[in-house]
């Protein structure tokens, strides 16, 4: 049977171009554990449900499971040690976390694994994660299909430094597909059966026709499969978000369809005449011009809103990759990129015609103006929604647009709590509300994402406050004055990341991350 590969400009360049190289097999040192017993003692607790911070705690793990998280006494009060509890003998540790916050590791659900020419070994992607917090993220997809499963697997087992990894791809992907098209609803039904096989999770769609699109989620819902949905602006006039939510769709990620579902006066974005959809510059400047195209509190913005509350349906918004539109000199000079960022990496960010996202051919503040505004709407769309009860998750789509793995998503987390949301409803987005949906499709109770007895031991350990400053979740921590000494100094930064009850050192996986970065730099100077 003749099959149509679905593909489109918006996709162009979307997956990797060339194969990321695999982690190699985790090192004797890197990580401890798991343990017959991990207590972490002492810590002030951010559970990730959005409830109060409390503390002192003792947080007890046997192998990779919580079994307490025991409060051991009051703020400034001297803790009873009878009443602590016992670490016992053999396999065991202990951490003193007196003063530090624990909290879930960060879950991003939106993530892709570098490759060449950009940064080619998964190992440099993996530990930035790892060092920002980061303990599952969400591929869609990672890379190829086959490496992307193979590399989840040894996740799993702890094979390889690096987060839980869920699998999503693109209809139409796999070996045994390649070449093949797909044209009808039943060759996507049979793509959909043929994935569920090879054990992907779920699936990553565009703006496909709706009788492929509808075949597509119709067979995935049944198969217990999840999805989300770029939908790119090249198809949105004939599937917006709320078209795709109507038949199944279980979230999207960006912002496209999103203002396609509200316009006040239109009904398909009204592009200048002279528009080339294959100039990038063209396709993200123009995209901001939707600002005043919908009206905040408008009739339609509140249809929207109650629809997608009846669908239960989730937002991963991805804010982060889009920022650089309102400033891009802050963000190619971010604090990270002269330590961490590959010169490989900083060159594909650069202004260019064929790297993806690097669309800077000629910025100017007028761009920048309407970014800003286009920001403040959806910004408000998206408090508005987590204020009805709507369910919006952390994503970052990192390695485009001046964003460096890892750090892009704590930068998430800033530009919530900048929508709107308080620290609490930030970490509960980036963790319970993740995990939530994960879970979703499989019609399970999460496994993680929540610091609870039960529940897997997936968590980090900061020395600050996390909802006094989110940027101390960097892991380069944030700046400060020191009084004492009238000195400039850095502080916090993710101390300890744990990812199934194993324990990584946070500041040794980005001293790793330095070394490669390093590396580069030297191979570049000897040529």
């Amino acid at each position: 049977m003749k099959r149509f590969l679905l593909t489109t400009l918006l996709m162009l360049p979307m997956l990797v171009a060339a194969q990321t190289i695999g982690a190699p097999d985790r090192k004797t040192g890197e990580g401890e554990g798991p343990f017959n017993r991990l207590i972490i003692r002492g810590a002030t607790l951010i559970d990730g449900t959005g409830g109060p911070a409390a503390g002192p705690v003792d947080i007890v793990i046997e192998n990779n499971k919580i079994v307490d998280v025991a409060r051991v006494g009051a703020p400034k009060v001297p803790i009873d040690e009878s009443k602590r509890p016992k670490i016992g003998a053999g396999n065991t540790k202990e951490i003193d976390a007196t003063g530090k916050y624990v909290m879930p590791g960060i879950i991003d659900l939106h993530v892709h694994t570098g490759g060449k020419p950009k940064a080619p070994e998964a190992e440099y992607v993996y530990k930035l994660w790892m060092a920002n917090g980061i303990t599952t993220v969400r591929g869609v997809p990672f890379g190829d299909l086959e490496w992307s499963l193979k590399e989840r697997e040894r996740s799993a087992k702890n094979e390889i430094v690096a987060p839980r990894m869920v699998s999503f791809h693109r209809i139409g992907t796999g070996k045994e597909w390649d070449g093949k098209k797909i044209l009808t609803p039943e060759d996507a039904r049979e793509w959909v059966r043929y994935a569920k096989k090879k054990g992907v999770d779920g699936l990553k769609l565009g703006s496909h026709r709706p009788e492929i699109m509808k075949a597509v989620l119709d067979e995935a819902n049944s198969l217990g499969m999840g999805s989300t949905a770029h939908l790119g602006q090249s198809g949105v006039a004939q599937m917006n978000a709320i078209d795709a939510a109507r038949i199944g769709l279980t979230s999207m990620t960006h912002f496209y369809g999103l203002f396609e579902s509200m316009y006040e006066n239109h009904d398909v974005q009204p592009w200048p005449v002279d528009i080339n959809y294959g100039d990038e510059q063209h396709r993200f400047g123009q995209v901001a011009r939707q600002w005043n195209l919908v009206k905040p509190n408008g009739e339609k913005w509140n249809a929207l809103l109650d629809e997608f509350m009846e669908l239960d349906f989730y937002i991963n918004p991805t804010m982060t990759i889009y920022s650089a539109g309102r400033d891009v000199m802050r963000a190619r000079n971010a604090d990270w990129h002269e330590k961490y960022t590959l010169p490989s990496l900083m060159d594909f960010f650069s202004p260019s015609r064929t790297s993806h996202g690097a669309y800077w051919f000629d910025w100017t503040t007028e761009d920048e103006v309407a970014w800003k505004k286009y920001y403040q709407v959806w910004m408000e769309f998206l408090n508005q929604y987590k204020n009805m009860g709507g369910k919006v998750t952390v994503g970052s789509d990192s390695g485009f647009i001046y964003q460096l793995y890892g750090f892009g998503t704590i930068l998430e987390l800033e530009m919530l709590q900048e929508a709107g949301f308080h620290p609490l409803e930030v970490i509960r987005s980036a963790t319970m509300h993740g995990a939530e949906e994960i879970f979703k499709p499989l019609k399970k109770p999460i496994e993680y994402g929540v610091i609870r007895e039960g529940l897997l031991a997936d968590m980090i350990i900061v020395d600050e406050n996390p909802l006094q400053n989110l940027k101390v979740l960097y892991a380069t921590g944030a700046v400060r004055l020191n009084d004492e000494t009238a000195k400039v100094e850095r502080v916090g930064g993710i101390e300890y990341t744990i990812k199934d009850g194993i324990v990584y050192d946070a500041k040794q996986l980005l001293k790793d991350v330095e070394e490669m970065v390093n590396k580069q730099k030297k191979e570049r100077e000897g040529k």
